[in-house]
């Protein structure tokens, strides 16, 4: 029965082949206290463990690397420490090394991702029935649990539904939308929200302190943001980080090269050419930075990125304070942002967007964006639908409300107005007739 069960995060001694553990293994969470941006989640585990309000199954989602794994063996640790149910213990007790370790008798992890079937459900509640060989709860934790077949959930639910009162169930999931509304129904749900960038730099920042080890804060920025709210992937970039370097300082550039991002100073004033119409030095910068390994497609994406960043800096002024703002950023984003209008802003987006999905199916994508990129320049700085419609008022007022033929129907003034704004000067298509 013991293949069921996920591999533990065994300790090596130093020195040993294969000694190195990842900063995402040593540094995993091991108390409540551990568990990073996650505060609602520890006060109402902490406050239902101090006042013994113990749910049989507790249910953990949220995106992959955000403490799911991690809170299910914390909450294991918390059930059965010596003296608990208790928030806190000794981490160096061997009942709680155990758990750590894996090899607890009564803590049982479960990887539903490689064992979905039903027989594997019925072999792994098989000794149900029996009570805790040490602890006072015998704890099911199992991962992936979306994974398991109708007929497995089905096998699941009559001991999830009248459990002893000896068993805790500890589900965690990626999606929770696979998991029948008759498991979800009979947990207590938790939520585990993505990790903010800021307090991922500064956890980075704190373990590379107790690694001695060195990096720029921008460089800690960009390998947060691409982290995307998770702690395990930031983590498993930083590794990969200090590799790049060879163990001196992370720098930005490192860490720039490594996740394929363009130069950002560059992205700024390839945005500046286009939001000015500069088509000639548009195109130049840009075959300058795909002839330095520049990815067309990731140069849309981090565009995009900018100027999302630009449309966040026009809705919210107080952003442009914000700590979270790189220099770079506040240096070039914050007077962009205050030179362009939301309209193009908004325009500018929805041109790159479109472009991205084109490129992606493009035989020839430096092309396909080369063009994209020249569309969006023209685009740019087109006044907004209102402002035409008042100049084309102004010019001539009939020609704004024109009369109607009997048995026809008049183009709208917006129509006209987008018409007269076509790329290229081109004149308005007549209304097909009825």
């Amino acid at each position: 029965m013991s293949a069921l069960f996920a591999a533990a995060d065994l300790p090596l001694s130093p020195g040993a082949p294969g000694s190195y553990l990842v900063l995402a293994r040593k540094y995993r969470s091991q108390t409540f206290a551990d568990l990073v941006g996650q505060e609602a989640l520890v006060t109402t585990l902490t406050n239902a463990i101090t006042t013994g309000r113990l749910h049989h199954a507790y249910l953990l989602t949220g995106i992959r690397g955000v403490g799911k794994t991690s809170t299910a063996r914390i909450l294991a640790k918390a059930l059965n420490c010596p003296g608990g149910p208790s928030a806190t213990w000794d981490e160096q007790d061997p009942i709680i090394q155990a758990i750590t370790q894996g090899h607890h008798p009564d803590v049982l992890e479960y990887d539903a991702a490689s064992h979905t079937g039903k027989d594997d459900v019925i072999d792994l509640f098989q000794g149900v029935n029996y009570r805790p060989v040490q602890g006072q709860y015998k704890v099911y934790i199992i991962d992936e649990v979306h994974m398991l077949s109708k007929q497995a959930f089905n096998a699941l639910l009559k001991t999830l539904e009248e459990p002893p009162a000896y068993v805790k169930f500890i589900f965690a999931t990626t999606e929770i939308e696979k998991v029948p509304i008759t498991v979800l129904s009979r947990c207590m749900r938790f939520d585990l929200k993505r990790i903010p960038a800021q307090l991922l730099e500064q956890h980075f920042a704190a373990i590379l302190q107790q690694e001695n080890l060195q990096a720029e804060p921008a460089a800690l920025q960009l390998i947060a943001r691409a982290a995307d709210g998770s702690v395990r992937d930031g983590l498993s970039l930083l590794d990969q980080a200090i590799a790049q370097a060879g163990g001196s300082v992370v720098t930005t550039a490192t860490v720039t090269t490594m996740l394929g991002l363009a130069d950002r100073a560059r992205v700024y004033q390839l945005l500046g050419h286009l939001t000015q119409g500069e088509a000639a030095p548009l195109l130049t910068l840009f075959d300058e930075m795909y002839a330095l390994g520049q990815d067309p497609l990731l140069l849309l994406v981090d565009l995009l990125t900018t100027i999302h960043l630009l449309t966040r800096l026009k809705l919210i002024p107080t952003l442009a304070t914000a700590p979270s703002l790189t220099e770079l950023e506040r240096t070039h984003a914050v007077p962009l942002a205050n030179q362009l209008t939301l309209g193009n802003i908004n325009r500018l987006y929805q041109v790159l967007l479109h472009a991205l999905g084109e490129a992606k199916t493009a035989e020839r994508p430096h092309e396909a964006v080369a063009m994209a990129l020249l569309r969006a320049s023209h685009l740019a700085n087109l006044p907004p639908v209102d402002a035409l419609l008042q100049q084309l008022q102004k010019l001539n007022p009939q020609l704004a409300t024109p009369a109607v033929a009997p048995g026809t129907e008049a183009a709208s003034p917006v129509a006209m107005a987008a018409a007269t704004a076509t790329p290229g000067g081109g004149k308005p298509q007549p209304t097909p007739m009825a």
